[in-house]
């Protein structure tokens, strides 16, 4: 079998095509392919792959887009509570098209214990057989910006319109909060983005000054740059972009799979970056609680930290100890699971300097320059739920504040919740209900600010 067509069985394939060898989804759950506008590349990416929770009979749907190398994954356990804590509720969850470059059908079969984990970690990280991309592949991936998303996104927003759907809510984390308030102001071939939707969700991110913003001539620099190397972001800088899926992947499949057993064969790998390795024997839980963790994960990822607890004071191998906001065990849940990932391996540059570049959300020259159809932002009049952690702290609320004050949306439509320095960046993800302060709110937000039938 060809790389591409063993790409092509993942994210969805491994539940879908692989059939028995996939482990069977619960009854609530779905995943579907959605067809999606013809951008550059080959056809069969004119596609993104949706994990659907929630009775299909619900006719509220919260459609969620994920962060920076975020997969649909990182919704899971959110996705899961939400459908049964809010009456008539959906959650879609997207996969950009960049996942069906993935090649997760041996993660998807050591996940349902058809192969050992051993022979998953020889198979990514020991040269057993997977493909390392180049820079010099996939160059179409280097004109997936933020045009491509939405149209992508829209696609699943005019499905979950379908059937007598009364609401659609779009959301996101991080990265993916900033698409959301772009698709609201976003022009459609005429059609504001605003009028598909019901109410916007960001969790810790947004525009308007949320995150890192581009002037002329740092956009120009970038898409310069672009053109020279490879499509996609190499988080880790180990000059390998497949390199934090991998490495998140495997980690999450050891700790929830063998939790107290020695975290060697992942230690003594010479590879592993020194700063995600204790200089003495771990457990596996601990080895990746580690790794995330907010008081010893590097300081640059805070895009990958939780508040989660810490290293036991001794122990042979040492284990973790629960402490903070987000257990590893639910941490290990969301990033060791298939047919749904937790990160997108191939997550392409366009995307994040196109989003630098729509900061402002209007028509200025960086947007021209980019070609960002941010035409009616003035005119979104949407109920706004934001909620900021400790990775941009203040940022992302007077980023939420700046847009009210522009659109057409009010104060009393909307709830922004701080909880900096509280949680981290992750920990509206993984946090289990009774420690997520995402959960407590959003929920309070949909039935009274969007469910409520208005007056």
């Amino acid at each position: 079998m060809s790389f591409r067509a063993r790409a092509l069985l993942g994210l969805a394939g491994a539940a879908l095509l692989l059939g028995l060898n996939a482990a069977p989804a619960p009854a609530r759950e779905r995943l579907v392919t959605v067809p999606a506008p013809p951008a550059a590349g080959p056809p069969e990416f004119n596609r993104v792959t949706v994990h659907q929770f929630g009775p299909k009979s619900a006719k509220r749907v919260l459609v969620l887009m994920p962060g920076t190398q975020g997969g649909a994954g990182d919704f899971t356990l959110d996705a899961r509570y939400l459908v049964k804590r809010v009456r008539g509720l959906q959650v879609w969850a997207i996969d950009r098209r960049t996942q069906a470059l993935e090649d997760t059908a041996t993660f998807a079969a050591a996940e349902t214990g058809q192969v050992p984990l051993q022979q998953a970690f020889d198979y990514y990280l020991n040269f057993g057989g997977f493909h390392f991309r180049g820079a010099g592949e996939d160059p179409y991936a280097r004109e997936w910006g933020i045009g491509v998303a939405l149209n992508d996104a829209r696609a699943v927003v005019r499905r979950a319109r379908n059937h007598g759907r009364r609401q659609v809510i779009l959301g996101g984390h991080s990265l993916g909060a900033s698409l959301t308030v772009a698709y609201a102001s976003w022009d459609f071939n005429g059609r504001p983005g605003y009028k598909d939707l019901s109410a916007l969700v960001l969790i810790d991110g947004g525009l308007l000054g949320s995150f890192d913003a581009y002037d002329l001539s740092q956009a120009q620099q970038a898409i310069a740059g672009l053109q020279t190397g490879s499509p996609f972001l190499d988080l880790l800088g180990l000059g390998i972009p497949e390199a934090a899926g991998l490495f998140a992947e495997v980690g999450g499949l050891y700790a929830e799979k063998a939790p107290a057993a020695s975290a060697i064969t992942l230690q003594s790998y010479p590879l592993l970056p020194p700063e995600f390795n204790p200089p003495f024997p771990v457990t596996n839980r601990a080895l990746f609680g580690h790794a995330f963790d907010r008081d010893t994960s590097p300081v640059a990822l805070g895009l990958l930290h939780i508040n989660g607890g810490g290293l036991a004071p001794t122990g042979d191998p040492r284990d973790w100890v629960d402490g903070g906001v987000t257990s590893v065990g639910r941490l290990a849940e969301t990033f060791g699971q298939e047919p749904s990932n937790a990160v997108e391996w191939y997550f392409p540059k366009r995307l994040t300097i196109d989003t630098n570049g729509a900061d402002q959300m209007t028509r200025n020259e960086v947007a021209d320059f980019l070609g960002l159809r941010l035409f009616h932002t003035r005119k979104v009049n949407l109920p706004l739920y934001a909620i900021a952690t400790d990775l941009a702290g203040a940022h992302v609320l007077d980023g939420a504040r700046r847009f009210i004050r522009v659109a057409r949306t009010t104060k009393r439509q909307s709830m922004l919740v701080n909880r900096n320095p509280q949680i981290s960046h992750l920990d509206p993800l993984t946090a289990a209900p009774k420690t997520n302060a995402f959960l407590k709110t959003v929920v309070r937000f949909l039935d009274r600010r969007v469910f409520r039938p208005r007056k």
